[in-house]
């Protein structure tokens, strides 16, 4: 770390969120991969998550340096607030909501001014639609294979040592995965099975759905229109565009997280059942080891998978917004920043305001 300080759970809560933020907008691929990892679907009621806060260790440990994320999430530009409400002359005010990619029902319960918001809308745009149908992604992979699999004579254990191969190997045999199955397997497709709790594992197995996935299921239901601003293959194509070096450490870091993953997972939500989008990125900058590797896996992965898709939904959204009445939901971390939607719009020629 950059400076001194006696708390260890600062540089895991560091390694942790930057390794579960990269895989957030794959959760999809659960549904590719859960039946490998339960023995049987849980009951909703079963379900009981362990995580503990970090924000509360890292306030216990070092207070200055929480004080330190809070000023940079304090100059984040819109860095407060989930609900946002889209206008432009001539058109019906939309709304622009983050979402958390997850199940718990901590976040698949929308506030009241969401659900007002999402009642009202006409239509209902997400990220993809692809997600409604888990055959067409998977065949989407099977017609793309160079995005999730070696297709050459290379594979994964060229990139790992040995020490790293056998961390892998032990991780994935407690699931019940041998290391030989998936040493074709590019690390971004194993880090979105080990990156998640349990409980969140069997709220998939249970039919519990991720709260995207249930703002699309209910449109169809009351006959709104349900639209997306990318494809399935634009979202594996954005993972797989970055370095496989940056792959296969953060695959060894998740790895290395064990059991602590249900933390990491229970101080995201939390942060985001506040509406501290803003949060999310000065505590990992602030926090993470000084190593030149890892501002360049920053950078890259911010690049790549926030900054370069927020330019295309921006695009995409913006003949939608400008029929009025839609409901537009995409992660929280695409609203904050300079360079976020909520910026982007306001650039485009839209009047956005914070609506809850």
């Amino acid at each position: 770390m950059n400076m001194q300080t006696p708390v260890s759970h600062i540089d895991r809560l560091a390694d942790a969120l930057f390794r579960a933020a990269a895989v957030l907008p794959l959760l999809l691929l659960l549904a590719l991969a859960v039946g490998l990892v339960l023995t049987r679907p849980a009951r909703a009621d079963e379900i009981v998550c362990t995580g503990q806060n970090l924000m509360e260790e890292l306030a216990a440990g070092d207070p200055a340096l929480l004080e330190k994320v809070r000023r940079e999430a304090d100059a984040t530009p819109n860095g407060r607030g989930l609900l946002w409400k889209v206008e432009k002359e001539g058109a019906a005010p939309s709304y622009l909501f983050g979402t958390m990619h997850m199940a718990d029902p901590r976040v698949t319960v929308l506030p009241e001014a969401a659900k007002t918001a999402l009642e009202g809308a006409h239509s209902v745009v997400i990220e993809t639609t692809d997600v409604l149908d888990e055959r067409a992604m998977a065949g989407a992979l099977l017609q793309n294979p160079e995005l999730s699999m070696f297709v050459g004579k290379e594979s994964l254990g060229d990139y790992l040592n040995e020490e790293e191969r056998q961390l892998v190997d032990e991780a994935l045999s407690k699931m019940g995965i041998s290391f030989t199955s998936i040493q074709k397997m590019k690390p971004w497709m194993l880090i979105s099975l080990i990156a998640l709790p349990q409980c969140e594992l069997e709220r998939k197995a249970a039919g519990m759905a991720i709260l995207d996935l249930k703002l699309a299921r209910e449109a169809t239901a009351d006959g709104k229109e349900l639209l997306g601003l990318e494809t399935a293959v634009e979202q594996f194509s954005a993972m797989a565009s970055l370095p496989m070096s940056l792959h296969t450490r953060g695959l060894v870091q998740t790895v290395k997280l064990g059991n602590h993953i249900e933390d990491v997972m229970e101080t995201m939500i939390d942060l985001y059942a506040q509406g501290e989008t803003g949060m999310f990125w000065p505590l990992i900058r602030v926090v993470l080891p000084g190593g030149e590797k890892d501002a360049e896996d920053y950078a890259a992965f911010d690049q790549a998978l926030v900054r370069a898709r927020n330019g295309v939904m921006a695009e995409r959204a913006q003949p939608i917004l400008d029929k009025g009445d839609a409901f537009i939901a995409v992660g929280a971390l695409h609203l904050p920043g300079d360079e976020g939607l909520i910026e982007l719009l306001r650039r485009a020629g839209y009047t956005v305001t914070r609506a809850d």
